[in-house]
């Protein structure tokens, strides 16, 4: 952990900030060099360059925040990851697109952008793929501990053992305590412990009364250890979120409930941007894979399924169908598993693509 304005960081989450940092800088200066040649000097000494590519670094830097590439638990799989990463140089495009239009002066120009996105993409999957053989070495791996009994808790620590990317490492978790589970049995075992180096404390206990060692972990968490809700990082990890789990207090005092109005205009105006470009792109396949349904299985092509929106408010989701037309004839609707025996074969390979959500 290292120090910085009174907030303690991770330094393999500091290797990766700067790393990008650098690559994402000089992927622009290198389009640059590319398309100017002779005239490079020039460019980016006494037309700004310098600055305009800082720009273009700190825009990009956000793009990869807004699609939580520094938070991996998030990633199911490693695809998805590389998908995300194919995001952010496109959004990065359409904003330098946009930009380029409305203030043409702020662009290097001379198609140095176009150059210097290509490198990135390129240069980020390498970045991508060598950080995450990285984190696993020893000296940079996170050191977790599980504070939490039965199942969920149970659930969680095989969980972060087998996400081997996560660069995690569960060094114990209450589950292994000998004798009684007691409040003083709890906390000792804790602080033995992080004596050895924990830089994180994932509370997983079912009923906290007169058991959670209060005292012990503020204690920690004034040494900069992090100590967070399971919770989270199960939702993290699956996707869902364990609504039988969640204590009243998580939704009276978390955040993300308060919205301007102009945030949830410029939401939506991004929103709809964003999707009628990506539908342009893609029109061109969408008659083949309307084929490929109607030849791979009998029903419709599209998918409509009722949702509960805010405030109650119901509407339809359209998809492409990815399931035999009577999936939900004896069940109802239920989760899809990895293997599951109603999802065609076309399908399957639509939902991995995540060609399906076009509608």
């Amino acid at each position: 952990m290292i120090r910085l304005f009174n907030v303690y960081y991770p330094v393999r989450t500091l290797i990766l900030l700067g790393g990008e940092a650098l690559i994402v800088w000089t992927s622009f200066l290198l389009g640059a060099w590319l398309q100017f040649r002779a005239d490079s000097y020039m460019v980016l000494n006494y037309e700004y360059g310098y600055i305009k590519i800082l720009v273009v670094t700190a825009l990009v830097l956000i793009c990869f925040h807004w699609f939580d590439l520094y938070d991996p638990a998030r990633f199911n799989a490693k695809g998805d990851l590389y998908f995300r990463l194919l995001l952010v140089p496109g959004l990065t495009a359409l904003m330098l697109a946009f930009v380029g239009f409305v203030f043409p002066r702020f662009l290097l120009g001379n198609g140095s952008s176009l150059v210097g996105l290509i490198i990135l993409t390129l240069a980020l999957f390498g970045w991508r793929t060598a950080y995450g053989w990285l984190v696993q070495q020893p000296y940079l791996r996170e050191r977790v501990y599980v504070l939490g009994t039965g199942e969920r808790a149970q659930r969680l620590v095989q969980g972060l053992r087998q996400r081997s990317e996560l660069g995690i490492e569960v060094v114990g978790w209450t589950g292994n305590v000998e004798g009684a589970l007691t409040r003083e049995a709890v906390a000792s075992h804790l602080m033995d412990l992080v004596d050895g180096g924990v830089h994180r404390v994932i509370v997983a206990m079912p009923d906290r009364r007169g058991t959670i060692p209060v005292h012990e972990l503020l204690q920690l968490r004034l040494k900069g250890v992090k100590i967070e809700e399971a919770s989270s990082w199960l939702e993290k990890m699956s996707g869902r979120i364990e609504v039988e789990l969640l204590h009243p207090s998580s939704l009276i005092f978390a955040d993300g409930f308060r919205f301007s109005a102009s945030f949830l205009l410029m939401r939506r105006l991004l929103s709809f941007l964003a999707s009628s470009i990506a539908l342009l792109i893609v029109f061109p396949i969408i008659p083949f894979v309307i084929l490929a349904i109607k030849l791979d299985s009998a029903g419709p092509v599209l998918y409509r399924q009722k949702r509960v929106g805010r405030g109650g408010f119901m509407f339809y989701c359209y998809k492409f169908r990815t399931m035999r037309q009577d999936a939900e004839a004896d069940t109802g609707p239920t989760w899809a598993g990895d293997d599951d025996p109603r999802i065609t074969r076309v399908g399957r390979f639509l939902r991995s693509s995540r060609l399906d959500e076009i509608p």
